[in-house]
């Protein structure tokens, strides 16, 4: 294990910032996540962490000894990447074993560390393999076991479920954090996924535009979103907002100011049916435009004010097209935003 401490980091690509002084501190043994859209920054942070880009300023260390001249190879960091990189002309065993022969290790050391990183990824049966005879997510497996063998402290993954199928992304993510637990290696890991995000991820940092615009633990960036970006970019389905007299119903003082925006979870707008909870207040009438059924659940769209909004019902419960019903929210889960700002004016 070994922790990560990135300083006022900054990198640049002709006229274009793509990291703008980023500050981050990572515990030994924790499992971070980078996430946030494409062109956000946060592979090129892995691979400036990595030494495979050099960043223009700032500082990096790994446990307080600064590794911004450090050649990769030296850094004690192995990587994942997403497509994989394995060498198509050796076996699933050679791929496995190759940076251990570069590291010159013993014949049996390396017998030892590949069988048993193969055991853990329950890949023992394919080590007389080629990569050509193996899935995508046997492939995947693969380029986990070679970056593992080398049992360096720190391992990054970028992006390495993102050319496997929704079934197999879900298996891998289980997969690598069951890794995390029996390794304790620190792992940074990035996507542009947020469900990988929330459900993996001991933290989440949230990147947008070269800097963190939040970091945390997936329950507090999920609960207590910083601004509009956020509450927008992580949640499926994403945040509804409503604005206009809707938000004057909610009895805070940040709801009468002027330029307000009512942020509503689906799962915390709900149809109003019996009398009202003390944390609850009723918003108005929605007419409903559409039902998708989700199994255990239905998610119903609608128009409440000229405005659209999502919700999720019991898919027992029986909704009529264009009907209209009254809807509630949970004050206890509900946020105000400034228009202007972005800002999450509870926070």
């Amino acid at each position: 294990m070994a922790s990560i401490e990135i300083s006022k980091v900054t990198k640049q690509f002709g006229s274009l910032q793509i990291l703008k002084g980023i500050d981050l501190q990572i515990q030994s043994g924790e499992f971070l996540v980078l996430v946030g859209p494409s062109g956000c920054g946060k592979s090129t942070l892995l691979r400036t962490l990595a030494g495979l880009e050099k960043s223009d300023e700032g500082e990096l260390k790994i446990d307080g000894k600064v590794i911004n001249d450090v050649e990769p190879q030296s850094r004690s960091i192995s990587m994942v990447f997403q497509n994989y990189a394995l060498y198509p002309h050796m076996d699933v065993f050679s791929n496995i074993a190759f940076g251990l022969k570069l590291l010159n290790k013993p014949k049996h050391e390396i017998e030892h560390r590949v069988n048993g990183i193969a055991n853990l990824l329950q890949i023992s049966h394919l080590l007389d393999r080629k990569p050509k005879e193996l899935s995508g997510g046997q492939r995947q497996r693969v380029a986990l076991g070679r970056a593992l063998a080398r049992q360096n402290p720190v391992v990054l993954f970028d992006e390495p479920l993102s050319n496997l199928d929704a079934h197999l992304r879900s298996q891998m993510r289980v997969e690598i954090k069951r890794l995390h637990q029996n390794m304790k290696s620190t792992m940074i890991y990035v996507t542009h996924d947020q469900m990988e995000a929330t459900t993996m991820g001991d933290r989440i940092a949230v990147m947008k535009e070269g800097v963190i615009e939040q970091l945390g633990t997936p329950t507090e960036i999920y609960h207590s979103p910083k601004n509009v970006f956020i509450a927008r970019f992580i949640g499926s389905p994403e945040m509804n907002f409503l604005e206009g007299p809707i938000v004057k119903k909610v009895p805070w003082p940040e709801a009468q100011k002027p330029d307000q925006l009512l942020g509503v979870r689906p799962e915390a707008l709900k149809v109003s049916r019996g009398p009202l909870g003390p944390q609850e207040v009723e918003i108005g009438q929605m007419q409903i435009e559409l039902s998708e059924n989700l199994g255990g659940q239905q998610m119903l769209h609608g128009i409440i004010e000229n405005q659209s909004v999502r919700l999720l019902a019991d898919s027992l419960d029986k909704f009529s097209i264009s009907e209209q019903v009254p809807l509630k929210i949970d004050l206890t889960k509900v946020h105000i935003f400034d228009k202007k700002s972005g800002l999450n004016q509870r926070l």
